[in-house]
């Protein structure tokens, strides 16, 4: 990092506030704070070339931006108070009774596990952070676990800012009780110690875009003395009342699939497991259907609604400044949501990873029938936040969220998506995942 901007991260003063303080170094810090050639090693080491043939970063070269993203202290703090306000509804009888009426019969069966990686997505606004969308099997965090090993200390004020709400050289651990938690809430009598066998299951697990974050998994696992398998879900099958792969018993999954009540005739053997209580899935349909379905955020958003509920006026106030308000699409409300559509992004209740989403300045006439045929919420437009990269010949501005991985509430890892375009991808140019700088706040 230049003097320049180590200075700046050093300059607190009633005139230049944090936020200024973090958009000013998003702007001006061209800086390269990620070791790419450390990276890589990390990677290689469990990866190798076997496994990713021509090596993950050139296969997948969009995957890790070359840039960290500046925060500030406060914006984590304010991310972390939205994040606890919702497990304090999601916690009320009210809300689950409202949202399990939406949801798929297999949604009411209660598992005990909470479900590991949830994923709060932010925009980091002028007025704060604003929570867009929750996903239940957010991916990226062993990616980012590593990625958090290969930053650079340009200076010793971003030595400071390296951490996140878990240190860097605790990650790894705190991951593996996450998994054994779940393990231990899911039974009587099941013990960190009796946790043998995790199967990590998708669809054509070596097709995925993120399959190297399996195989990171697998080596973590081993290395507590946990086997682990890859798997596509119809290699699984339920008899006698245990989920088994050939002649190997499975005592907990670790669930990737975006099929969230496990409908598909592939999945039938996951289903049996999991209505049964044979096996731990995690995260499941339950934890989907309470927090990830887009209506959800319809509920967290009406201040009338959570009042009725009896939740107080504090905790109200933090979802409606933190969650931009979100209304169900119907016939109803059709006219005012197409004139209103400039300040609207339409996205579907049960549809995930940005697809069939739409900004509402870019919607057409057919493409509007094809929202209200189908089942959408509006939500008012909060522009994502940028973060400039200096090229060769001249620099360009990225757009970037702000993904919290979070476990019973607690923010565990903090990581940005920058990109280009209407929605987050791996397709851009310098962008992908990366760190997360937290300026502290000033004494």
């Amino acid at each position: 990092m230049n003097n320049n901007c180590c200075t700046t991260a050093s300059s607190f003063d009633e005139n230049n506030p944090w936020e200024a303080v973090a958009d000013h170094l998003n702007r001006e810090c061209h800086c390269i704070n990620v070791d790419a050639s450390l990276l890589q090693q990390q990677l290689d080491k469990v990866l190798g070339d076997s496994h990713v043939p021509g090596g993950l970063i050139e296969q997948r070269p969009h995957l890790f931006a070359k840039f960290g993203v500046f925060a500030t202290q406060r914006q984590v703090d304010q991310m972390a108070r939205i994040i606890k306000v919702v497990e304090q509804v999601v916690s009320m009888p009210a809300y689950r009774q409202t949202v399990l009426g939406w949801a798929p019969e297999i949604a009411h069966h209660e598992p005990g596990a909470l479900g590991v990686f949830f994923g709060y997505d932010f925009h980091l606004g002028a007025d704060g952070p604003r929570l867009v969308e929750i996903n239940t099997n957010a991916g990226g965090a062993m990616l980012n676990t590593v990625l958090a090993k290969a930053q650079l200390a340009c200076c010793d004020e971003v030595r400071d800012m390296m951490d996140g709400p878990v240190p860097i050289e605790l990650l790894e651990d705190a991951l593996v009780t996450m998994f054994a938690a779940e393990w231990e809430k899911s039974g009587a009598g099941r013990t960190r110690e009796s946790l043998k066998t995790i199967a990590i299951v998708d669809a054509a697990p070596e097709a995925q875009y993120l399959y190297p974050e399996f195989l990171l998994f697998q080596d973590l696992f081993a290395r507590r003395g946990i086997q682990a398998l890859i798997l596509d879900p119809q290699h699984l099958e339920f008899r006698d009342g245990v989920l088994w792969h050939r002649d190997q018993k499975v005592d907990l999954v670790y669930n990737r699939l975006t099929d969230f009540d496990f409908s598909q005739p592939q999945h039938a053997a996951l289903r049996a497991a999991y209505l049964a209580d044979a096996a731990v899935i995690t995260p499941h349909p339950r934890a989907h259907a309470l927090y990830a379905n887009k209506r959800n955020l319809v509920v967290l958003t009406d201040a009338a609604l959570l009042r009725g509920w009896g939740l107080p006026e504090d905790a109200i106030d933090t979802l409606t400044r933190g969650i931009p308000r979100t209304v169900l699409v119907s016939a109803d409300n059709a006219e005012a949501l197409w004139s209103q559509r400039r300040q609207l992004f339409f996205k579907p209740a049960s549809g995930f990873g940005s697809r069939a989403v739409y900004r509402g300045d870019k919607v057409t006439k057919r493409v509007w029938e094809e929202i209200l045929a189908g089942d959408y919420v509006a939500q008012t437009l909060v522009l994502p936040s940028a973060r400039r990269l200096a090229r060769e010949q001249d620099s360009v501005d990225l757009k970037l969220d702000v993904r919290a991985y979070a476990y019973d509430g607690g923010i565990q890892l903090l990581a940005a998506r920058m990109y280009q375009g209407q929605t987050t991808n791996f397709r851009t140019e310098g962008g992908g995942f990366a760190p997360i700088y937290t300026i502290p706040s000033p004494v």
